[in-house]
């Protein structure tokens, strides 16, 4: 196999902290329970952070060609997402210039946004075109009291990174870029923005907080209570972290590392079992099969040579695979062909990627507002060359009933809600966290920066 590039941004999260090497006194091992159900805590996120942050509005993929346009809602705010015609993506305030109806609902296409009350129209780019004055005929001017360039929706800020539409709701936040900082350099080499949602791809809402869901993907000490099955495969006591402004990241040895020790015959056979969580894995098991085939004996026995693992053949089937298929794996370790990075842009970005495949998972507060209760989007991401990627394509479910998740997050799902029940009650005052949890009490300690506006823009 190739030798692992040299110089790259994976070996910075590869070459993380270990747990014993944190200095915790820096951070929030207790987390007090009202955040997770006072009404007076969700109202102080919705206007020092939801109002104030970048987040993700959607996919750029989602509204392609000029004129495509999607609705963005936090809260009871809502805001369109519009494709102009010189293919840039503008954001603007969901409400005419005039008496303040709301424009459009969902998603669709258009020449121009026009308001069903008056028929006040504007164009892509948010320029009032015209005003219905039937019994007028004087300068527009005149007629509404204001200059035209004066009555142009309200714009918000909005970036693309990795694919993913940003949106923040404050007009004077700071640049996207300078809100990722070094994740925006982390994520590039995985190409997110070529990725396509495969296989899952659901939006619904929660009986629980949507800091439950964040938390819920922010360590892996559950595994061994909820996802006993990952076991084997996953070993979380080499988990390591590293943190960059608001955001963290973290990565555990995947594909059976752990396993080094005992039989070939059982690094082989937990490799086998990964595509039931991860289905990139399927279209690299038959060269890996190749590879191992290499190392049997004449009675079939497996016998690996000194530096040989199953781990380090599924990462060299990997990059063969993805090489052949034209994605580009160059800039990405070894290690970022088998094993996950997990990321958690703050506040409600997760990302669990490696090498041709990632799994996005967000949560927003209920429109309700209710604060136990969220709104959640679970997608599998893939990469596939350009011309399978529309066969390939999985269409959003939005509040399905009764929607089966694969094991591992239906596990989860169920879990989440539990959680949120014993949360609301009044004996329970707060949550003591573990060690293995660091990254929960960083989340909150951040979390608390910005209701305590010592966070910058």
């Amino acid at each position: 196999m190739n030798p692992s590039p040299v110089n790259k941004t994976g070996e910075r999260v590869e070459n993380g902290a270990y747990l014993s090497e944190l200095d915790f006194t820096r951070f929030q091992m207790r987390v007090p329970t009202e955040r997770y159900t006072s009404r007076e805590y969700h109202e102080r996120e919705r206007h020092l952070l939801w109002m104030r942050i970048w987040q993700v509005a959607g996919r750029a993929d989602e509204i392609p060609d000029p004129g495509d346009w999607m609705e963005y809602r936090i809260f009871d705010q809502s805001f369109v997402l519009v494709r102009g015609k010189n293919g840039q993506i503008r954001g603007f305030v969901n409400a005419c210039r005039h008496r303040g109806n709301q424009l459009c609902q969902g998603r669709g296409k258009t020449a121009r946004f026009t308001c069903p009350y008056h028929n006040w129209s504007y164009g892509l780019d948010g320029r009032l075109l015209a005003v219905a004055r039937p019994d007028y005929e004087g300068p527009l001017e005149e007629f509404v009291g204001a200059a035209k360039h004066d009555l142009a929706l309200r714009s918000v800020p909005v970036g693309c990174f990795g694919g993913f539409i940003f949106l923040n709701p404050d007009p004077h936040a700071a640049p996207l870029a300078d809100f990722l900082g070094e994740v925006a350099e982390l994520l590039g080499p995985y190409h997110l923005e070529e990725m396509v949602p495969v296989g899952i791809n659901v939006r619904e809402s929660l009986n629980c907080n949507w800091k439950v869901v964040m938390d819920a993907f922010q360590e892996g000490y559950h595994i061994q209570g909820i996802h006993p099955e990952l076991i084997p495969a996953m070993d979380e006591s080499r988990e390591r972290y590293s943190f960059f402004g608001d955001h963290s990241v973290a990565t555990a040895p995947f594909g059976a590392s752990n396993l080094a020790d005992i039989s070939t015959e059982a690094q082989v056979a937990a490799i086998r079992e990964l595509p039931a969580t991860f289905p990139g894995v399927v279209a690299v098991l038959p060269r890996f099969e190749e590879l191992v085939s290499e190392h049997r004996g004449p009675g079939g026995e497996i016998a690996f040579a000194d530096g040989i693992t199953a781990r380090r053949l599924l990462q060299q089937a990997t990059r063969e695979t993805l090489t052949a298929t034209g994605l580009d794996v160059s800039a990405l370790t070894d290690d970022q062909l088998s094993d996950n990075q997990f990321f958690l842009l703050f506040p409600n970005f997760f990302l669990t990627i490696r090498a041709g495949e990632a799994t996005f998972i967000s949560s927003v507060p209920h429109p309700d507002g209710d604060p136990n209760r969220c709104i959640w989007h679970v997608t599998g991401y893939m990469w596939f060359p350009p011309e399978q990627r529309a066969e390939v394509r999985a269409a959003l479910v939005d509040e399905p009933r009764d929607f089966e998740y694969f094991l591992a997050l239906q596990q989860d799902y169920e879990q989440m809600q539990r959680q949120q029940n014993g949360l609301r009650q009044r004996g329970l005052e707060h949550m003591t966290l573990t060690r293995q949890e660091v990254r929960l009490a960083y989340f909150h300690s951040v979390l608390d920066s910005w209701l305590e506006g010592n966070a910058s823009r």
